[in-house]
């Protein structure tokens, strides 16, 4: 299914500070959780998942609800004015999502970030997750995994960048998320493209579609876990000028 966002808010790959790893950057207030042109088509892609697949686009573990139930109340408090709230949140596309069931599906099911859970008990582990829109990795592959595994199969994520990101992981302050982004190209525009590790990606240097994933990671206080969203913009390759396209070659290089 081909969904794209009319433009780019973010290009990575045209600044320093944000175009290598980690590139992490501080969220600015009130933009943690983003809306863009494409949310009614996106969310009506993500409820048809959760609807059919839900083995393969969720995962949780009973421990994890007390960290669910804290996320989904973040949630609601971060709404825009679009929603209206009641007994039920009803999004700005129409949709009515009942605040009932399991937290982290409703809290999923009312924004564009996939979420997924980091439980800091003691190694970072993900515990709970809804990933509908996953770039070639496989959430029943990394179900259970810590940082080490859930990135094995990044070149660049190396036992330095391990060591960097934990503690960059154990020193986020829950009044300040963090934000960093990726950038590809892919042959297709699906969103949902879960895949193992050893699978062939559908990345070419020429594919016709840039797809941007902006991450972010913010600790819950009571918790203390950290939730790890990630927001995906496709749009047609074409849509970047000359510069950009020259940036992006050059960045990917």
């Amino acid at each position: 299914m081909e969904i794209c966002q009319r433009e780019l808010p973010i290009k990575p790959w045209m600044q320093a500070k944000t175009r290598r790893l980690p590139g992490i950057q501080p969220v600015k207030a009130g933009e943690w959780l983003l809306r863009d042109d494409a949310f009614a088509a996106q969310m009506a892609y993500r409820d048809t998942l959760i609807s059919t697949q839900k083995d393969a686009v969720f995962r949780a573990t009973p421990e994890s609800l007390p960290m669910q139930d804290e996320l989904l109340a973040l949630v609601l408090s971060e709404l825009d004015g679009g929603y209206k709230k009641g007994r039920a949140v009803t999004r700005p596309d129409g949709v009515h999502v009942p605040l009932e069931g399991s937290p982290l599906l409703t809290a999923a099911r009312l924004v564009q970030e996939d979420l997924l859970i980091m439980d800091m008990t003691s190694e970072p582990r993900l515990t709970a997750a809804v990933l509908c829109f996953p770039a070639s990795w496989s959430l029943e592959e990394k179900f259970g995994a810590g940082l080490v595994a859930i990135h094995g199969y990044v070149d660049e994520y190396t036992d330095e960048m391990a060591t960097r990101v934990r503690r960059m992981f154990d020193a986020i302050r829950p009044e300040q998320p963090l934000w960093r982004a990726n950038f590809l190209r892919y042959v297709e525009a699906e969103l949902h493209q879960p895949r193992r590790v050893g699978e062939e990606k559908p990345v070419r240097e020429a594919g016709a579609f840039v797809r941007v994933e902006r991450q972010t990671l913010r600790k819950l206080p009571r918790t203390g876990a950290v939730v790890f969203g990630i927001h995906t913009y496709v749009i047609h390759w074409d849509q970047l000028n000359s510069a950009e396209q020259s940036a992006f070659i050059e960045a990917s290089a």
